[in-house]
């Protein structure tokens, strides 16, 4: 599969972009482990045109996550223009992808995001003005929808097209449905079967092992997959041979090996303690390593209250000696 000329390979598996989850630590991870493209956090476009240094900073990319996707949202076809002209010319992304697809009430309530689903005649002027002001490949990820009532994804993939893009990412569920439900990857096939359609179809949505991947290429026919929050406290999940059963396969002491070094990975870009804890705590939580083992909470407790790197990492190395997971 190719995007413009960014070669992804075959059946290829790529990170969904997910606020405070896909900072440059855990990209680089799931880069190393097999995801063939992976991307930023949202980058709000109004926030970037005014410089904000927290929105700023998402623009940190590596050489080492090539190829890497900076995702934008916004209300106005004026700012996201502008900063798509910004992430281009400031971090030179392999793709710009824009977000009509996140259904928080806070992004989608305001217009932006799913919110788009709703205005299409914007949604379609904004994309095309933004494929007019940069020569970055602009991808985009949306929803089938905004309700049941109105699964109009089959119709607003060809007039995305139309408008310049050279790849759609579809979730296969309606802003109404949030996260809730199933994803249903129906209306996605119907897109990738359409003759009109030419560019790449990436599916997106319930994705939580390689087999459900694999089955989504059987039954789907997409392009490549995007797998969002099954990723959480496991980057290795994009690789088969880490979390098989062979002589490749990655012990419990090496994911929280793995897990250390992305706390070491977050305190070094992101320059302070505090924060780099918390964006690692996120995947402690979620991680399956931890789960099963007796009489956890206490350590789970003392990992929450941990507030250097070095308390934290203290933690994470005496589990390693736990007979529980010595032996996983």
């Amino acid at each position: 599969m190719t995007i413009s000329n960014i070669d992804l390979g075959d059946r290829p598996l790529l990170l969904a972009p997910m606020e405070d989850v896909t900072d440059i630590g855990f990209r680089k991870l799931c880069k190393r482990y097999g995801a063939a493209m992976v991307y930023t956090e949202f980058v709000a476009a109004e926030a970037l045109v005014r410089s904000v240094k927290a929105t700023v900073r998402k623009l940190t990319i590596s050489d080492e996550e090539r190829p890497v996707g900076i995702q934008i949202y916004g209300r106005t076809t004026a700012d996201v223009v502008e900063a798509a002209r910004i992430v281009e010319a400031e971090a030179h992304p392999d793709v710009i992808d824009l977000n009509f697809g996140c259904p928080v009430k806070k992004v989608a309530g305001k217009g932006a995001g799913a919110g788009m689903l709703q205005n299409i005649p914007l949604m379609l002027d904004m994309t095309a003005a933004v494929v007019r002001a940069v020569s970055t490949p602009v991808t985009v990820k949306t929803r089938l929808g905004w309700n049941a009532e109105n699964i109009i994804i089959t119709s607003l993939a060809e007039q995305l097209q139309d408008c310049g893009i050279q790849a759609l990412t579809i979730h296969g569920r309606t802003r109404a449905q949030m996260y809730t439900g199933n994803a249903d990857w129906t209306p996605i096939a119907e897109v990738k079967r359409n003759p009109r359609v030419t560019i790449p179809i990436i599916g997106n949505g319930d994705i939580t092992s390689l087999e459900q991947a694999d089955r989504a290429f059987e039954e789907y026919g997409v392009d490549a997959v995007m797998i969002g929050r099954a990723t959480f406290g496991q980057p290795w999940i994009f690789s088969k041979e880490a979390c098989g059963q062979g002589d490749n396969a990655l012990t419990a002491a090496q994911k929280i090996d793995i897990l250390t070094e992305l706390l070491h990975i977050n305190r070094q870009y992101i320059g302070d303690d505090y924060r780099a804890i918390l964006h690692t705590r996120r995947h402690l939580a979620a991680t399956p390593v931890f789960k099963g083992i007796p009489d956890f909470r206490q350590t789970r407790i003392k990992m929450l209250r941990a507030d250097t790197v070095e308390e934290l990492e203290d933690i994470l190395q005496e589990l390693k000696e736990l007979p529980q997971l010595r032996d996983k």
